[in-house]
């Protein structure tokens, strides 16, 4: 199982590392709104491979047999083993490539709120919700936590309908 996971886990990560990598490269020609739709179709392009890794264990491995609950913990780990490369990724690219996400995160979300017709009081309370968001996001184990809390729940999804689908009891042949 531990081959299998590792394999699994660290070609997700890899899928999620280069979504990070090209967001930083078109940092400033994709807008905060359409990033957001292309890094979760990334984290689900990378967590299919959840399936195909508790696939993989079921038929080749455990000769056509898996509970939930070892499906679920295979798809966990690979889950885990692929979100600690999107955090350490992220960390490298944020830290050296654009530590100015958080300030242009803030002005883009004043920004849309302005655009919206957000009353003053509303664009003032928001505005002081951004500067403590900025302050807090240079905490380094501030800034681990939140991108665990990005990908982590997409994996464990994806984990809990791959379980409900693979699992397979021993046949009574």
């Amino acid at each position: 199982m531990k081959k299998n996971v590792w394999v699994f886990g660290i070609i997700a990560g890899a899928i999620l590392a280069l979504g990070i990598a090209i967001s930083v490269v078109y940092n400033n020609h994709i807008d905060f709104d359409k990033g957001v739709y292309f890094g979760y179709a990334m984290m689900l392009l990378a967590f299919s491979l959840i399936f195909a890794g508790v696939k993989n264990f079921r038929d080749k491995y455990n000769n056509g047999v898996v509970s939930f609950g070892k499906a679920f913990r295979i798809g966990l780990y690979i889950t885990l083993i692929a979100s600690t490369m999107y955090v350490i990724s992220w960390l490298i690219d944020y830290y050296y490539f654009i530590p100015d996400f958080a300030d242009k995160y803030a002005a883009h979300a004043l920004e849309k709120l302005k655009a919206n017709g957000a009353s003053q009081a509303e664009i003032i309370r928001q505005s002081a919700a951004m500067e403590s968001f900025k302050t807090m996001y240079k905490n380094p184990l501030t800034n681990i936590l939140l991108t665990y809390s990005e990908v982590i729940p997409v994996g464990l999804v994806v984990s809990l309908i791959s379980a409900l689908i693979l699992k397979k009891k021993k046949s009574i042949a």
